[in-house]
């Protein structure tokens, strides 16, 4: 399976936020959708770095209070790991698994077209287990 067919069943939608936001106001954004991250991106579509619940917390931990006032782009992190559509899962997993992450965006031709999540790919991986099992049972009760 590939990113492509994930985003065609779940759709290519993805909330951003400005770098120039505060973290208080990228807070709430996650709260409000109930969402663990948050791609920061300028008005061209492209990927300028993404936000998590991990980034606050050590955003918290080190200034305390005073960090809900600081800028995401103070504290997103910068180098993040894409993915195109014709990515396996695959290959996202390996990637999720390496870099210990949970949110990978999806880039075609340097705009930001979806995002993939941990959540996504287990529930691909459980239901590609699933039709092994069901094979393998059809398998042994017909032989």
């Amino acid at each position: 399976m590939t990113v492509a067919r994930i985003l065609a069943e779940k759709g290519r939608s993805v909330i951003t936020v400005e770098p120039q936001r505060t973290l208080d106001e990228a807070i709430h954004l996650l709260a409000e959708k109930r969402i663990g991250a948050v791609v920061v991106s300028d008005a061209d579509g492209a990927v300028r770095g993404i936000l998590s619940e991990r980034d606050i917390m050590r955003a918290l931990a080190g200034k305390g209070a005073n960090a809900l006032d600081a800028l995401v782009s103070e504290h997103m992190t910068a180098e993040v790991t894409t993915c195109t559509r014709a990515c396996s899962i695959e290959e996202v997993m390996h990637l999720m698994t390496d870099g210990r992450f949970r949110h990978v965006p999806v880039v075609e031709d340097g705009r930001l077209t979806g995002l993939i999540s941990i959540g996504d790919v287990v529930k691909r991986r459980i239901e590609a287990v699933e039709a092994e099992h069901q094979a393998m049972r059809d398998y042994i009760t017909m032989a």
